[in-house]
Order: structure tokens, then sequence, then C-alpha cells
């Protein structure tokens, strides 16, 4: 484990340019390295030769949006850690299924890892539809899953499933809370009409309204975006203050341009989705220095050990093609909380892994603002701390304000 980087509500100046970004950093981290210099696992340099110990994903990558960056990050660590000594020995094989944002065929990849494939865990899954689908199926079979990153609502009301990141209702309402405290007292929150997503993570925003005294009316759209000028006409016949986007970073994308295209003044802010560094090329000049995002991870060209080492590792072990964005670092983190802990078992298996995996408690990492635990229950949202970016003017991201606890009513039960 790592210290923990400290936050104040302060307002930061750190600037996030462009090129660093899309960068990553060549260095090694501090502590016991391997032949690579990079701090995975055991760190001893050695291949790992034994038995493959199987580890399953499920992400959406085909379908309205590319889905699967943080399976990404997690297959280069894991990649790491099994040119280090893998897991005692043994290396991890990464097997991810692509559910297309079909909830029918999240059911059959799930059952063909769980059932045909034989995995101990699942580690690094991030969809739209697949925790809804299959949140009964895996505490059913005793699997237990660090998401990297989950979505909709079953992803963060299930006993056997923990995200490492905050979520899309979180997101949401970090973004709509920096609005508020820019003078936003109305506010146009568009998402989209996938079940438990959409209506849910509006719904938050509503109800995060009510108690602040912020007038929120939601507008739920086609996730491929085929309704996206109707939807954007909607939402500013409502006349906002600001509008909040929650959609992944293709669908922010598409919705910053209509909105460009029809020549909307209002403010618009986003989720951790636009922390990409492929957005500003992608949403174009003429929203720099005027898009703020809520982010569920530290900024991608922060110094903490465990930042650098995600950022060694992509460059190292990653595809070529590999997104550096915040659901990378998601998919990292899950990898890593879930060696950690493999490495104590003395025998792994199913059950094994499971009650190691839901034992994880105040797992320490710069990529989160405060501690992640997993454990006993049936809500887990042990993420929920954030910060806010701005799109500068050179077409990178400015820190705009440090850690701050995302004021979501939902989530009391697990603050309070």
């Amino acid at each position: 484990m790592v210290v923990l980087v400290g936050c104040s509500d302060d307002k930061a100046t750190t600037t996030t340019t462009a090129a660093a970004a899309g960068t990553t950093a060549p260095g090694a981290t501090d502590g016991g390295t391997g032949g690579d210099g990079l701090d995975c696992g055991l760190a001893n340099g050695q291949p790992a030769t034994g038995d493959p110990i199987k580890i399953g994903a499920v992400v959406g990558a085909t379908g309205p949006a590319d889905f699967s960056s943080a399976a990404q990050g997690a297959q280069a660590y894991f990649n790491c850690v099994n040119a280090n000594g893998g897991i005692n020995g043994r290396p991890i094989q990464y097997l991810v299924e692509d559910d297309g944002w079909d909830p029918e065929k999240a059911v059959t990849v799930a059952k063909k890892l769980v059932e045909d494939e034989g995995v101990v865990g699942m580690v690094g899954s991030t969809s739209f539809v697949e925790c809804a689908a299959n949140s009964d199926y895996y505490a059913t079979q005793g699997v237990a899953v660090i998401a990297g990153v989950g979505v909709p609502r079953e992803c963060f009301f299930s006993s056997n499933i923990a995200p490492v990141n905050q979520g899309p209702r979180l997101s949401g309402i970090g973004a709509a809370e920096y609005a508020r405290e820019q003078g936003a007292k109305t506010m146009a929150c568009i998402a989209n009409v996938i079940p438990n997503f959409g209506g849910w993570v509006c719904q938050g925003l509503e109800a995060w309204g009510a108690e602040n005294g912020v007038t929120v009316q939601s507008f739920n759209g086609q996730p491929d975006l085929s309704d996206a000028e109707t939807i954007m006409q909607q939402a500013l016949a409502t006349n906002p203050d600001a509008i909040v986007v929650v959609e992944a970073g293709p669908g922010v994308t598409g919705y910053l341009k209509v909105a460009e295209q029809l020549g909307a003044t209002v403010d618009f802010y986003g989720p951790t989705s636009a922390y990409d560094s492929a957005f500003p090329a992608a949403v174009g000049e003429h929203w720099f220095g005027r898009f703020p995002a809520e982010i569920e991870f530290n900024t991608m060209d922060s110094t903490g050990p465990d930042n650098v080492l995600w950022q060694a590792v992509m460059a190292e072990y990653g595809a070529s093609d590999a997104p550096i964005d915040s659901f990378s670092q998601g998919g990292f983190l899950s990898a890593k909380i879930a060696v950690d802990a493999l490495l104590g078992l003395d025998t792994v298996d199913r059950a094994s892994v499971t009650a190691a995996f839901i034992a994880v408690a105040d797992y320490e990492s710069d990529l989160v603002c405060s501690p992640w635990s997993f454990g006993e229950g049936d809500h887990h949202n042990a993420n929920h701390t954030g910060r806010i970016v701005e799109l500068n003017a050179e077409g990178g991201w400015t820190v705009v304000k440090e850690c701050f606890d995302i004021p979501d009513p939902e989530i009391a039960d697990l603050v309070g």
C-alpha cells in the first residue's frame, strides 16, 4: 500500500497541458523493483511460469462507444505483474469479454467466464449494462467483482460488486455542485435511457437540487445520440443556468458539438468520462476555457507513486492504442488492489479470492482522495470524493477544485 495524498477544499492552480495528459512517464517507482524497474506485484523481474490464475472482465467494447479502457489499464498492470513473478509464481490469465452494450450478451459472456472458464474473480469490468444483467448471478455463483468502472445503479447496490470509481451519478452531482458554486440556480441534466443509468443519474441531480435550492430538469436521449439535437433543444428551452451532460466520453463530445452548432451560450459541465487526453482535440477549440468536469481519480499528470506507476506501466505494457484516460486509471487501480489481495493467499480458488476481495479495507492510493474498501453489505460506493478540472485555453486541463465529498443524498448510509 502507498501513502494517501492529502487534499484540501482550496482552489488549486495546477495545470495539465494537453501534451502532458497524452504522454506517459518512463520513470520507476520507489521501493523494490523488478528487472524492468517497475514495482508491480512481487517486482522480482522473473517471468511467472506456473499454472495460470484466471481473472475475468466484461466490457462494452462495441456499441455506441468503446467503453473498455479500464480493462486495458488492468491488462497492462497484469502484464507487468506476470513479468515480475506473477502471483507467487503463477501468471494471471486475464479473460476479457465484450457485451456489445447488450444485456442478453452480457449474461452469455458472464456465464462463459464463470462456468466455462472457471474464473476465480472479476476485475476491471466496465459496462453500461452488465451489472444490471449479472449482479444476482455473481452473488449466487460466489464471484466477487472489483469493477474498474461501475455505471448503472446495480454496480453500486450489489453484494458482490464494488467499483473503484464514483459512478456517473456522483460524478454528475459533483459537476452540478461546482456549477452551483459558480452561481447556477437552474440546471438541465442530460443522460441516456439505458435502464438504471440515465434516470438514476438525473434523479440524483434532482434530489441533490431539492436539498440545495437548485431546480433540475432531466432529459434522457438515446445512447447512440440519434436524437441528440432534439434532446439539446428541449434542455435549452428550459433556459437553464447550466447543463450537466453525463454520458460516455463520445456522448459528451457529441452533445457539446450539437450545442455549439445550435449557438448555445449556457454553461456546460461534464463527468469524468470527458477527462481523456483525446477529448480536447475531439471537442474542439470552441470549448477551450469553458468546460469543467468532475474527475473520479487523480489528474493524469499527478506525481504520486501509483499514478506514476500507471503511466510507466501503460508505456511499457499497455497496448499502443490503449486510451490514456481516467477510466484507464480505474482499471489499473482495480487490478492493483486485486493483485495485493491475491498475493496474501496460500490457496487461490474462487472461495478464497472472493473472501480476500471482500475483505479489502482502507486501501490507500494517490489515485483516489480517500481510502477504498470493498466490505460486506449491498451498497458499495467507497470512492465518493472527487476533484474538478477545467478545459483550459491551451487545450489542457486545469485543476480548479481539489478533493471534496460528493453530496449525494443516496450515499448518506456510507458517509454518515
